[in-house]
């Protein structure tokens, strides 16, 4: 068999990895949107590198549209197998989509507007909201750690991967000509000291690894708590400079992990008395999903429930639904906190209220996870002076801030773990995927020393024989 890689391939995002059996079946891991390449992004979204009718099955690990977002053009372009999930991302992957899908339609209306001016011709989104739920229809849920049988010859299992809700470590074992090889995709590692999911689970021996690397070559601050920095940063910004903060936040796992430490807060006596929005009716929508799944939380959570029926609740928590109350919030004074989606600040309601708070210095936009570099959030934590938000200039003025403590992706401590119930001399290969190039340089250096005999950080559409 081989495996070729089409995303996540040197850079973060748009995971895509396909294996090609040698009976012509192709299995699919992952289904990834690239996402804050800059002028780049569209056109990468809009090339496979190979022929969406031949994939036979797709197998996603978790819902974050960097793995799951290309599924309805995939649909679109003429895939009519199966998708395989578990089922917290099964029904998270369905709302993001539509959420993706709405996104889409809407930026594309407001570049079309321009481009009329311009006499260009019309852009189309690369899917829309339609096509989103048709491929609601194709996916299939594996719970965790039983193995399936989704083709002749080939098995599959999940293991829980600490990163969201639902997110999966996927281990396969494929059959060829009496030799059976033994293959794990990583998805996304979350941490094993996760505030709020179970640690990553322990998994089989495998032949070959394909790897996540985000922070393969960093450690994340253990010494400042989440809750003592939010605390931290709401005093600064709304307490002192009487101004809004606003928080960009991925809808799924990093606006629940904010709601947890500010209830902490709250519990604590600690938290200051203003007004809490979260502006994204996708995060409402994922909180609800989250809260089903409680069995899915750590030991600390699971005792927390059971004096406090609502871990994501607190005084002064509102939820901004409609249009107009999000447009309501440019007008509002601070000081007053606000989350709001996407986390990179590249699609979304935030990229309203940044355009509206980042001329003034009253004002903070605080990150609180990873950025692709070209992202409108990658160029403010980077110190730009000048940005472009919907084709308008801004100079920077507010404070930008960051909290690398709340990742959900391991650090390279966590990675280690991650491997460390594995022979690495039994491992034939272990391939590096979704990182930065000079991170995954690190990384591969110091699973070397490991002992991994072959560690290999394929560029995008490297195709390579496995056995």
């Amino acid at each position: 068999m081989k495996i070729a890689f089409h995303g996540a391939a040197r850079t973060v995002t748009g995971s895509k990895h396909l294996l090609s059996l040698k009976n012509g079946k192709k299995i699919l891991l992952d289904c990834g949107m690239f996402q804050g390449l800059g002028k780049e992004t569209d056109v990468l979204n809009r090339e496979w590198g190979f022929n969406p009718p031949e994939i036979d099955h797709l197998i996603l690990s978790h819902a974050h549209i960097d793995h799951s977002g290309l599924i309805p053009k995939l649909v679109k372009d003429g895939f009519r197998g199966r998708i395989y999930c578990t089922p917290a991302t099964h029904e998270l992957t369905e709302v993001l989509l539509e959420d993706s899908a709405g996104i889409q339609e809407d930026e594309v209306k407001y570049i079309n507007k321009r481009r009329a001016i311009l006499g260009q011709p019309y852009l189309q989104p690369l899917y829309t909201t339609e096509d989103a739920r048709k491929a609601g229809d194709y996916f299939s849920v594996i719970e965790y750690g039983s193995w399936c049988v989704i083709e002749e010859g080939v098995e599959c299992m999940f293991t829980d991967a600490g990163h969201i809700i639902g997110s999966a470590a996927v281990h396969l074992r494929i059959k060829e000509n009496g030799k059976t090889t033994r293959i794990t995709f990583s998805g996304d590692v979350g941490r094993y000291r996760d505030v709020i999911l179970r640690s990553p689970q322990d998994y089989p021996q495998a032949d070959y690894i394909i790897l996540e690397s985000t922070y393969g070559n960093s450690l994340h601050d253990q010494f400042k708590t989440t809750p003592d920095e939010l605390l931290r940063w709401i005093e600064k910004a709304c307490l002192q400079k009487k101004g809004k903060l606003v928080m960009p936040a991925f809808s799924v796992g990093r606006t629940q992990e904010i709601l947890f430490a500010l209830n902490q807060l709250e519990l604590e006596n600690r938290l200051p008395p203003l007004d809490y929005f979260v502006d994204s009716p996708l995060s409402v929508k994922s909180t609800e999903i989250i809260k089903k799944y409680p069995q899915y939380f750590n030991n600390a959570i699971q005792k927390i429930l059971k004096s406090d029926q609502d871990p994501f609740g607190f005084k002064g928590l509102k939820f901004i639904k409609t249009v107009e109350e999000s447009k309501l919030l440019n007008y509002r004074n601070g000081p007053f906190v606000v989350i709001s989606a996407s986390g990179m600040a590249e699609g979304g309601r935030v990229k309203h209220h940044i355009s509206n708070a980042v001329e003034s210095s009253r004002n903070t936009i605080l990150f609180t996870g990873y950025c692709e570099p070209n992202s409108l959030g990658g160029r403010l934590i980077a110190g730009a002076k000048e940005v472009t938000i919907f084709g308008v200039y801004h100079e920077v003025h507010a404070e930008i801030g960051s909290i690398r403590s709340m990742s959900a992706h391991g650090d390279y401590e966590d990675l280690s773990q991650f491997l460390a119930g594995q022979d690495p001399r039994a491992v034939k290969t272990l391939f590096l995927v979704h990182g930065e190039y000079d991170v995954q340089q690190d990384f591969r250096n110091r699973l070397l020393k490991k002992g991994f005999l072959d560690v290999q950080i394929p560029e995008r559409h490297y195709e390579i024989g496995l056995g």
